[in-house]
Formats: C-alpha cells, structure tokens, sequence
C-alpha cells in the first residue's frame, strides 16, 4: 500500500510538474513578469486538480480491464457477484434512516423497499428498519406516524434537530446502539438491494477489524435532464473512478454519509464530532459530518474500506441546477471547515488528504477562475507580450503567421490538458462497450450519451466554477447557511427564478466576450467553452428541471443506464393512501417552500 500511495503521489507530482515547465517555457522567453509568476502560481495547483482526477481513471481502468480487486489485487472471476452463500448472518443489523422535513411517502417506500430487499435474500430475521426522525413540521411529522404505523418500521421522533444529520444517529447510538452490531446508514433517497446488503455485513463479520464499508451510489429514478446527465455519467465512471480511489485509499478510505455499513459500537465511542471554535461559518459545529467521522475511526486503529465492486447501491440527486446549487452551498461551507481540522493530532495522512481533497473541489473553481481572468489580462493588457495579443488583427480574422504567435508550446499545452481532461471519460466509454455496452442500450446509443454528456459537462463546468466561487467568497464573508430538506423530486424553475438565480453569470459572460471581442477577436475562439456556458446559465437552469425534456431524450434512446432498462426490485416503491387530514400535493407544497428558503447567491458577490 505505501508503494501504491508512493506511486500515485509521483505520478500526479510528476504530470504537474510536467505542466508547469511546459507552462513556464511559454511565458518565460523574455523573463518571468509579475503576470506571468501569477498565472504560473494559479496554474500549477489546477493542473495538479485535474492531474489527481486522471490517474484516478488510468488506475482504475487497469483494475478494472484486468479484473483485479482494487485493495487485493486479486484476480475476480466476474464483477458484481456479491450475497453468494446460504450461511446465516452473525450479526444484528440495523437499516437506518434519518429524516428532517423530507417527503414521508418517499421516505418510509425506500425504507421498506431497502428491508424488503434484504428480506427477500432469506436473512430478513437480522435486519430491522430503524426511522430516525427530527421533523419540526408538524404535518409531516403526523403523516410519518401515521405511515409507520402497522409496518415493521422502528420509528423515535426528537423534538429538535440537535445536532442534524450526526447528532441524530449519535442520539440512536446511545438509545438503541447496545442492540445492534453493524448499522447501514440509509439517507431519505437511498435504496439498497439485498445482496448488496448481505453482502456488507459477511464482509464486516470476516473483517473484524474494519469499522466502516462505504459503496458507489449510483444516481437511479431521474426524470429532469439534469438528473439524467448526473445519472448517466455515474452509471459510467463512477465505478472505474471508485476503484482508482479504492487502490490508492486502502484502510484509509472515506465515508460519504450514507449507503455505508458501520460497526456500531466503535462508531459511537470514537466518531463523535468535535465543535469548532468561533462562530459560523467557519466555526461551531461541524456541517459535513462524515468525512471527520471517517478520519475518527480511522485515528482509533478502525479500518475504512471504499467496496468499488458492489453493486446495488442507490441514491437520488436534485432534479434541477437550482436546488443542486442549494446542495453544493452545504457542502462548500462544511468542506472549508475541514480545513480548521487538517491539524488534528492522530489523523491517518490519506485521512487528511481526505478532508484537504474535499475542499479543494470548492477552491479549484475559485483558483480556475483568477486564472482565466489572468489569462484574460495577459493577452488584453496593452503592451504585453502575451502570445495572442493582436493589436493590428482587428476584424481580419485568423491573418498570417498566428500559429506562430501563439507557439507551439500552447498547443502542445491544449493537448495535454485536454488528454488529462477527457482520456478518463474515454477509458470508462471503452469499458463499458467491452463489458455492459448492452445494459446501456448498445454500443451506438452508449457513445452517443457519452459524447452528449461530454458537451453537457464543458458548458456546464464554467457556471458551476462562478457558483463555486460564490459559495466560497459567502464563506469567508461569514454568511451561515442553514441544512434544511432537500428537493430530490424533480421541478422545473421558471424563467423569472432562472434569470434571479443566474441572470448575474450571464451578465458576467457578456460583458467579457465583448471585452475580448473589441481587443482581441481571435481570443473570442480559446475562451468560447467558458463563455457560451456563462451567457447561457438562465436557459441552462431553465431546462435542467423540465421533465418533458428528459423523457424526450429517453424516447431517442440517449442516457439510458442499466438500472433504468432493468429496474432492481428495490426501484419499485409502494404507495400509500393519502393522508387522512391533508393531501399529498399539500404536503409536497410545504416540503419545496421548506427547501426554497435555502439561499444561493441571487446575484454576483
């Protein structure tokens, strides 16, 4: 393993490095400028990002092409053979799900559905559904009573949400956790197929000294074009991306809050979270639990192990760019705490890395930005001596001899950046024409969605680097957020939302192509992935939540995704009859007003 870590560290250390000469010898012909040690500064740490992503994907494609297991290197005989063996089950288990304002129906359905899965594997007697709810509704909190009743659910409402999502499953541990061995954290849109649960806990009961298993959830039930492009891409990479981590990560590995099966009792004595000094939002208590509780358990010798190989996990994302962003706000704020925690005395180095990695996903877009800006002011600056300045090109198109004001050395620059960026989409394509091309509807229809969600993801990236940067600024500017319920249903968000939402970023992209379009038309070509997707944000956010417009792309065979053309049993949800003091509808209207009042910048900061 410290092979395997050592590698890995000077394959991404050498590829950046690699970068940064590359860049240096372009800008550094006539001596190093103030700009130039500048952009060079923002560039190497971005390079480095992108760099971690690709060996990810190259690690994981080998694994994956060879059938070896990521932390054995044993050879598999097939992938996604798990629940195998007719031994009963040591170990009593709880299936637990938190909830707080989430949609009842949704919730107790994939609760059932999760137990029902297990049950039906023939080990049912070791499992028990566990609902843990911190609703404050009071009509939710009626409707949840009223749904568990008759049905072999556990239920313990709290009269505050102390703690959120942690202080929840902590209050569990200490009420109930004496009951049980291991626990699978459920969140309210997780679903769990039986074998795959089954086969969590044969793992912990042959590994006594792993305390957490975490699987790939994988996106399922998407409706919206944007559901359906993250839950494509997830069908695809996600797997081979997964085991590159698992390769690298070991014992040391993370946990993603959910879809994770924990050994209770180690869990409650050594993951309990600390409380940051100062106020929030960079203090108090700690927004993004699981990360810290991974590192926890892993301080107190307890192993934590990513499974790449299972299958059958599955969770729901927000069905439009709105609610997505109202998520990534959360997540951007609890990430920057953890930087208030690299310190910690104990912490595993890969646990570190851990919390360093997850806000760095906010960061780089903040670092991707200044650099482009950067560039921007490199090529425009009157008098400088970027290689694309074209103060006698106005209006006359390419001209002679631009190839050899812009050198060699950028398009070489191109190229590699675009192989580190792509090459790893490419890899997943490969394998899944080699190996599961028919769940994705063919090879045809397969390359066809990738190179779709390709183009989705480059007019997308820009739009969420000024949300990230956002998000980051608010931060650091001391604006709190609140973790309220999310939206996992699909909605679609009218234009008057759209433009109050994303109207600033379009503003931003306009107001920059036509400073480059006056001063230097040709630029207008290198900056066009960045600036289409800016000054198109509102009808990006605008459709990302239209329903129809997902249907229709299903209907031309694009997107399709093995779960979606052979639906587990665990994606077929009960229903209920309606409540028998408020309607449905009534409930969903009071869920979305709930989640609307989480904040995301309506303008630019």
């Amino acid at each position: 393993m410290a092979l395997r870590r050592a590698g890995m560290v000077l394959a991404v250390s050498g590829t950046t490095v690699a970068g940064a000469l590359l860049m240096l010898g372009i800008m550094a012909g006539d001596g190093l400028t103030l700009l130039e040690a500048g952009i060079l500064a923002l560039f190497a740490p971005s390079f480095a990002w992108i760099s971690l992503a690709f060996w990810n994907g190259v690690a994981g494609f080998s694994l994956q092409l060879l059938r070896l297991d990521p932390l054995t290197l044993e050879r598999r005989p097939a992938p996604g053979k798990v629940g195998e063996g007719s031994a009963p089950l040591r170990s009593r288990v709880a299936l637990v799900m938190p909830t707080y304002n989430e949609d009842p129906e949704r919730v107790v359905a994939g609760l059932l559905a999760s137990l029902d899965a297990a049950a039906s594997t023939g080990h049912g007697e070791a499992f028990e559904a566990i609902l843990l709810s911190d609703t404050s509704d009071p009509a939710i909190g009626r409707r949840e009573e009223e749904l568990v009743a008759g049905l072999p659910i556990r239920y313990r409402r709290r009269p505050a949400n102390t703690g959120r999502k942690a202080g929840n499953i902590a209050e569990f541990c200490d009420r109930w956790g004496a009951e049980y061995d291991l626990m699978v954290i459920l969140d309210a849109d997780s679903l769990m197929g039986g074998d795959t649960v089954v086969e969590l806990v044969r793992r912990m009961e042959a590994n006594p000294g792993v305390g957490l298993i975490q699987t790939v959830p994988i996106p399922a039930r998407q409706e919206t074009p944007l559901g359906r492009f993250v839950q494509f891409a997830s069908a695809l990479y996600s797997p081979m991306l997964a085991a590159g981590q698992a390769f690298w990560q070991g014992d040391a590995g993370n946990y993603w809050g959910h879809n994770a099966i924990l050994r209770v009792e180690p869990f409650s004595r050594h993951a309990r979270l600390p409380v940051l000094s100062g106020a929030p939002p960079l203090g108090g208590e700690v927004l993004s639990h699981d990360f810290v509780e991974a590192a926890l358990l892993r301080r107190a010798g307890w192993q934590v192990v990513l499974a790449a190989d299972l299958t059958g996990s599955w969770e729901e994302v927000p069905g439009n760019l709105v609610d997505f962003a109202v998520r990534e706000r959360r997540w951007a704020q609890g990430s920057l705490q953890h930087l208030r925690l690299l310190g910690v005395g104990g912490f595993h180095p890969v646990s570190r890395l851990h919390l360093l990695l997850g806000a760095v996903n906010y960061l780089a877009s903040t670092l991707w930005l200044l650099l482009l800006l950067l560039g921007t002011v490199y090529v425009l600056a009157p008098g400088g001596h970027g290689p694309m300045v074209m103060e006698s090109l106005p209006g006359s198109g390419l001209g002679e001899g631009i190839l050899d004001r812009l050198g060699a050395g950028w398009l070489s620059l191109l190229g590699v950046t675009a192989v580190i960026l792509f090459l790893p989409k490419a890899l997943g394509v490969v394998l899944a024409v080699l190996r599961r091309r028919r769940e994705f509807g063919g090879a045809v229809r397969l390359a066809a969605g990738a190179l779709l969600e390709t183009v989705h993801s480059i007019v997308m990236a820009p739009v969420m680097m000024l949300w990230h940067t956002a998000f980051v600024g608010g931060v650091l500017a001391g604006q709190n957020v609140t973790w309220g319920p999310q939206i996992r249903e699909g909605r679609a968000v009218g234009w008057r939302e759209a433009l109050r939402r994303s109207g600033w970023m379009s503003a931003v992209g306009m107001a920059w192509a036509a400073a480059i379009g006056v001063l230097a038309p040709l630029f207008l070509l290198w900056m066009s992935p960045i600036l289409v997707g800016l000054v198109a944000a509102p009808a990006l956010v605008r459709l990302s939540g239209i329903a129809s417009w997902g249907d229709r792309l299903r209907r031309m065979g694009l997107l399709h995704t093995p779960a979606e053309r052979t639906p587990p049993p665990e994606h077929r949800l009960r229903t209920f009859p309606p409540p028998s003091d408020s309607s449905p509808s009534s409930l969903r209207t009071e869920l979305r007003i709930h989640a609307e009042r989480s904040p995301i910048p309506a303008h630019t900061p």
